[in-house]
């Protein structure tokens, strides 16, 4: 598996927004390789947030990034973001 952990800072208030538009865009997802993704709220900063994103493997996370509709996805909760996402991509080495 291969995918990538992202930490987001969400703009005040932003969290009712981001939370219907992660709703939203899972119906929308229809990635070949895509298997799953996980958004966690910081108990210490609750403004951070930690998405993980998980694929089949690299070619899959590759193909869906270079996607136009994941650009556009991207571009609708970016604008619920203080900043750019902190994107960490990666191997999955465990559990095998």
């Amino acid at each position: 598996m291969y995918g990538t952990v992202a930490k987001m800072t969400i703009k005040p208030g932003a969290e009712a927004d981001l939370m219907r538009l992660f709703d939203d865009i899972a119906g929308e997802i229809e990635s070949p390789g895509y298997i799953t993704d996980y958004v966690y709220r910081m108990d210490n900063e609750p403004d951070v947030y930690y998405m993980a994103v998980l694929f089949k493997d690299r070619e899959s996370y590759a193909a869906n990034a270079a996607d136009p509709a994941m650009h556009a996805r991207y571009l609708r909760y970016r604008a619920l973001l203080e900043s750019d996402p902190e994107w960490h991509d990666g191997e999955v080495i465990w559990p095998r």
